[in-house]
């Protein structure tokens, strides 16, 4: 049987329990894995050499590295997943606002703030939603995001986020809905996992969850991620949403989610990414 080859880009000093278990139930599956670490460094020549190798290449980590990396396969000729472009419209938290408003999917009211900052206080008096939620257009892990409960706080915020960076990197004002975070893990479409995510705070997605348990879907949010992953293009990734009294809001979209909610089903939900990565991979793929 011809084995299928992959590409698997990842990140660190050494192989993360998640990372073991892709390369053991690869190996189970008759996957062949070729491993790209953007902790070491990757010659071009290394890069095409390896890329004429592969059926498919897998991105599990995030990051800007890890994007020109996807964007060099690509220009190979190499077929990725997900694309690259999904990155600079979904996974940017104003284009993906402004995708949702277009395809009447329901979100946090938000507004895109200037980068001037006496222009930015303008804006937020207008918007007038105290407390208001600050974020950077792109961030990981919880990153770059932020509570205010008035102006005076919002503008300190507004400053240190430029502060942390030589450009004044773009910012959203989003409304604050004080709601658990659900995530909804979807491959292909398909939703494979749940998990309710709730913290001492207001924060409750990504390192912020203190508890994380099991909810059931109910069919308007089953509809919504459908139409979300549709709109998105993203194959495998994480939605995240908030609850408004009976309403939800979808509030977050993320490639490369993660597969640790719950220890005793990471195996399970790695074997279903391997199987639809061997299925993608094949030429007379009718989804890709």
């Amino acid at each position: 049987m011809v084995k299928t080859t992959i590409g698997y880009i990842f990140h660190g000093l050494k192989l993360s329990d998640e990372d073991k278990d892709f390369i053991r139930l690869a190996k189970k599956k008759n996957i062949n894995f070729l491993l790209f670490n953007l902790s070491e460094e990757i010659s071009e020549k290394e890069i095409e050499k390896k890329a004429k190798k592969c059926d498919l290449i897998f991105n599990n980590t995030a990051g800007y590295l890890a994007l020109e990396l996807l964007k060099t396969f690509e220009e190979l000729g190499v077929k990725t997943i997900d694309k690259s472009k999904v990155f600079y419209y979904t996974e940017d938290k104003w284009m993906f606002y402004l995708k949702c408003k277009e395809h009447n999917i329901p979100t946090p009211d938000t507004i895109l703030l200037p980068v001037n900052l006496n222009a930015a206080k303008a804006d937020l008096e207008k918007f007038n939603n105290w407390p208001v939620i600050l974020k950077r257009v792109n961030g990981e892990q919880g990153e770059f995001v932020e509570k205010a409960d008035n102006k005076k706080q919002a503008v300190e915020l507004i400053k240190k986020f430029w502060e942390n960076g030589k450009e004044k990197l773009p910012i959203i004002a989003q409304e604050f809905v004080k709601s658990p975070s659900y995530r909804l893990t979807i491959v292909d479409g398909k939703i494979v996992q749940t998990a309710l995510k709730d913290g001492h705070g207001w924060k409750a997605t990504a390192v912020y969850a203190e508890k994380v348990g099991k909810f059931q879907p109910d069919s308007k949010l089953i509809d919504l991620a459908k139409r979300i992953t549709k709109i998105s293009g993203i194959k495998i990734c994480g939605l995240d949403f908030l609850k408004k009294g009976d309403n939800w809001l979808v509030v977050d979209i993320n490639a490369e989610p993660s597969f640790e909610f719950f220890e005793d089903e990471m195996e399970k939900l790695i074997g279903i990414v391997l199987d639809f990565l061997k299925k993608y991979a094949k030429p007379t793929y009718a989804g890709s």
